[in-house]
């Protein structure tokens, strides 16, 4: 786990984030593939170990009934997806490896979704944790309504 920094394609929005792990996850749910154009390639950071330097353009939308999405309200940058509803996956930050201005280092660890995946592409390497979406629904039980 490291620090590293971070922000939106303008500059208008930075960030720095402590013990930031190597291990990141891809997401191939209808909206991660429409919110990043392809899949949602995050790694998740404790919201407690992100220090803004300025929020003014940071903007949030409610992307469902128990999460949202921070974008950046010049450049339109997806900055992080966060989990909204209280329970165990409440209180972290899903950051897009790409928006760290150093996004080397990482190991793929999961993907989810891969039923959902378009079958034109897939990721090299063996070892990763894959589940569908009957498989993400039965431990997130949040996600019994939609995606």
């Amino acid at each position: 786990m490291t620090e590293k920094m971070g922000g939106c394609m303008c500059g208008a929005v930075r960030f720095t984030a402590r013990d930031v792990p190597t291990k990141f996850g891809a997401c191939h749910c209808e909206m991660c593939r429409r919110w990043t154009g392809s899949a949602l390639l995050g790694v998740t950071v404790p919201e407690g170990n992100v220090s803004w330097d300025d929020e003014t353009h940071l903007k949030r939308i409610t992307s469902s009934h128990w999460a949202e999405r921070g974008f950046c309200d010049q450049c339109g940058s997806g900055m992080f997806f966060r989990v909204t509803m209280q329970g165990e996956w409440s209180g972290n930050l899903e950051f897009p490896i790409g928006v760290f201005d150093d996004p080397n280092g990482f190991e793929m660890s999961n993907e989810i979704y891969i039923d959902h995946k378009p079958d034109s592409f897939a990721y090299a390497g063996e070892g990763r944790t894959v589940l569908t979406r009957a498989d993400c629904v039965a431990k997130f039980g949040v996600l019994d309504e939609g995606a």
